[in-house]
């Protein structure tokens, strides 16, 4: 099975899906554009095709495949802050944290978006009963602000990422370096990986990182 054919991709995502991650479709790459034909798309090729995308996002294997069959090219979005969260970091300060987590035994699924982010999966904070401890994330639904937040980002309820396997209009991919398999970690002892490794390259954001 060739690793880009459409069963190799549907079986990719099928193993997210097993994992508890909710999919929903996204844009992809239509030659150096964004299949949305939005004029200067802010984010080719990494948004939801749909604004109802956290209404669609499904564990549904079937749906998965309808979706596939209606479009094969089409990339896909996973929403957070229901099965997982995920710390999304420059490449720079992820290579730097992988190894340490790798060192420290602290596990998880972990993406490269191309060559300029890791997209480290960790367990949800959820929704806590008191409300003044909901961190809501709308970074990557208003794709417009990601250049403005180049640190740290932790992506919970309201937000999303892109999923593996998915391709960008550079030619790049994002694609899993450790697999959904992967049991989840505690999101707040990779934040500590993460935030030193971001401070060591320069990549902090303005408050350290952005949750919302």
């Amino acid at each position: 099975m060739a690793p880009d054919s459409p069963a190799a991709r549907l079986d990719q995502l099928l193993g997210a899906v097993r994992a508890g991650f909710p999919l929903a479709p996204a844009a992809h790459p239509a030659g150096y554009r964004c299949s949305c034909d939005r004029v200067g798309c802010p984010a080719p090729a990494q948004h939801p095709v749909s604004f109802a995308w956290q209404t669609q996002a499904t564990t549904d294997p079937e749906q998965l495949a309808r979706w596939l069959s209606r479009d094969p090219q089409a990339n896909f979005i996973t929403a957070t802050g229901r099965a997982h969260d995920v710390l999304d970091v420059p490449a720079e300060a992820g290579v730097l944290a992988l190894a340490r987590l790798t060192e420290l035994g602290v596990g998880g699924p972990v993406a490269a978006v191309g060559a300029d982010r890791y997209l480290f999966f960790t367990a949800t904070r959820g929704t806590p009963i008191d409300e003044d401890e909901w961190w809501p994330s709308a970074l990557d639904s208003t794709p417009d602000t990601m250049s403005e937040h180049p640190g740290l980002r932790w992506h919970c309820r309201g937000s999303y990422t892109l999923l593996p396997p998915a391709a960008l209009p550079d030619g790049s991919e994002v694609r899993w370096l450790r697999g959904p398999e992967q049991p989840l970690p505690d999101p707040l002892r990779v934040l500590d990986v993460l935030t030193d490794a971001c401070t060591e390259v320069g990549a902090v954001a303005e408050e350290q990182w952005l949750i919302g």
